[in-house]
C-alpha cells in the first residue's frame, strides 16, 4: 500500500531524531510503500563487502546511506529557511505544497 508523504525528491529536509538529529541534507530517494526516506549525508552505516576479483570489486567496510522513517524529517523551506510544516492547497487549478510560516510555495 503506497503513502503519502510530504516530502519529495530533491528537498531540503532537517533530521528530528535519532544520532543525526539537527544535520541537514537533501532528499535523494523516497520510498512510499514503506514511509521512508533517503537523505544525503545522514544515517551512515557501514557495510562489509565481498570482493570479486572478476568484476573488479574491491572488498571491505564501506560506508553507506540508509533509509530513515519520513516523520523523523521536516522540510526546510527555501524562502524562509526555516524547518516548517506544510499543507496541501490548490492555486491555479494544481495541488502545490505550502510553507505554514510564510505561505511560499515549495513547489517550483
Amino acid at each position: 500500500m503506497k503513502k503519502s508523504l510530504h516530502t519529495k525528491t530533491g528537498d531540503r529536509v532537517v533530521v528530528l531524531q535519532g544520532k543525526d538529529k539537527g544535520k541537514i541534507g537533501n532528499v535523494k530517494k523516497v520510498d512510499t510503500t514503506n514511509g521512508k526516506v533517503l537523505v544525503e549525508g545522514v544515517n551512515m552505516v557501514t557495510k562489509a563487502q565481498k570482493a570479486n576479483p572478476m568484476a573488479g570489486i574491491e572488498g571491505g567496510l564501506k560506508k553507506i546511506e540508509a533509509s530513515i522513517d519520513s516523520s523523523n524529517v521536516m522540510v526546510v523551506c527555501p524562502a524562509c529557511e526555516k524547518a516548517t510544516r506544510i499543507k496541501n492547497e490548490i492555486r491555479n487549478d494544481k495541488k502545490v505544497r505550502v510553507c505554514k510560516k510564510c505561505g511560499e510555495s515549495l513547489d517550483v
